[in-house]
């Protein structure tokens, strides 16, 4: 059962990461349609992230483990709360935003943490999958 709870975390970074990406590309391009389907994955992501923070903590993993994946389901927790709930324009406004990046960061370091004590090999798809979300970003926020 552990094997699969780190193979459920591990393909939830790397689906999130590709997701992300693919919003910051149709965010860009001004697709709407696919930037609705790219967030729609991303949050839907907290399902499964759920599911492998409740069996870590049956497992009894480390308490980093733990506080990774937390972190995690802040992220997405605040995002769900940020964009899809409360609706406020949060990135026009720094005292929000700023708190923000920094959870989402948070978020995907802790991903890469997990993933390289889970699985050094997965991991590295996690990582491969992080920079394509880093070079997505940066296509982002290029002015063109």
């Amino acid at each position: 059962m552990k094997k699969s709870l780190d193979l459920v975390f591990i393909c939830s970074s790397i689906v999130f990461n590709i997701s992300v990406s693919a919003l910051y590309v149709a965010a860009k391009l001004g697709d709407t349609a696919i930037m609705q389907v790219s967030g729609a994955i991303a949050i839907s992501l907290i399902v499964p992230f759920t599911i492998t923070l409740l069996g870590y903590v049956r497992k009894k993993e480390k308490v980093k483990t733990l506080i990774s994946n937390v972190i995690v389901l802040f992220y997405l927790s605040l995002e769900i709360v940020l964009d899809y709930i409360l609706r406020i324009p949060f990135r026009e406004i720094s005292a929000i935003h700023v708190p923000y990046i920094m959870v989402f960061y948070a978020a995907l370091f802790s991903m890469i943490g997990v993933s390289l004590e889970k699985d050094r090999r997965m991991a590295a798809i996690v990582i491969v999958t992080f920079l394509m979300l880093m070079g997505c970003l940066i296509f982002y926020l290029l002015p063109v």
